[in-house]
């Protein structure tokens, strides 16, 4: 069985809505200091703050916009203001922006999908890992895709190089954090049930799922679980690998 040290000092991205949301909330439930961040969805972060309380954690809403790098570099100080240094880092914010086949997609769309899904967890864990670096370790975990093994669609192939470019980074990251007790892993979900899925046709889903070995999509609390795995004293001795939560795709 494997255990959370209370009180971490845990900052996840993208931390309002889906899979951020739970894992939020899987920590509160550890008693966690939770930094709830967020971009434009004050009104659902605030209540993931809220649980979070309750349920005996302490959280803070942070509201940075990833694309902006003055935000990025803000961020992690912010945090670490509030907390008194940072134990975990999750990069899960990421979007697929500019849906478009890539035929037709715009250069401004393909920018902001590699700076939101790649660029910004670089700079936002290498701000952290000063932090670690001085206080004797910590964990990075990155949130990838299935998109980048099999390399997304027609409308989403820039949206799996960046979260291909995510998964190298991990192992990178991981061979400069082993020095320093700072361990770096990637999940990489596969179809969860989250609004970031619900905006594609009944019928395409329905086939999409069909592909999957065990005939149904995930949901954001196993992503969550596997989080908690990752910063667990069970993973000790894990560090820059990518690990499937796909349903056995």
């Amino acid at each position: 069985m494997f255990e959370i040290s209370k009180g971490l000092r845990v900052l996840i991205t993208g931390a309002s809505g889906g899979i951020g949301q739970e894992i939020a909330k899987a920590f509160g439930n550890f008693g966690a200091s939770v930094g709830v961040h967020y971009n434009h969805n004050k009104k659902d972060a605030l209540e993931v703050v809220k649980d979070i309380i309750s349920s005996g954690g302490l959280a803070s809403a942070f509201a940075k916009d990833l694309l902006d790098v003055s935000d990025l570099s803000n961020l992690i100080q912010d945090f670490v203001n509030e907390y008194k240094g940072i134990d975990v880092l999750i990069n899960n914010a990421g979007a697929n922006i500019g849906n478009y086949h890539f035929l037709e997609i715009d250069p401004q769309s393909l920018t902001d999908t590699i700076n939101l899904n790649y660029i910004a967890p670089f700079l936002l864990s290498r701000e952290a890992f000063k932090f670690m670096k001085d206080s004797g370790g910590g964990r990075i975990i990155n949130i990838s895709s299935i998109s980048a093994k099999f390399g997304g669609s027609l409308q989403s192939m820039h949206y799996a190089a960046a979260k291909s470019a995510l998964e190298s980074l991990t192992i990178s990251l991981s061979k400069a954090g082993a020095e320093h007790n700072i361990l770096v892993n990637t999940i990489r979900p596969g179809i969860i049930d989250t609004s970031f899925h619900n905006k594609a046709p009944k019928n395409n889903m329905e086939e999409r799922i069909d592909l999957i070995p065990l005939k149904k999509m995930g949901t954001p609390e196993d992503i969550a679980q596997m989080v908690l795995f990752l910063t667990s004293s069970a993973s000790n001795y894990i560090t820059g690998q990518v690990f499937s939560v796909s349903g056995g795709e």
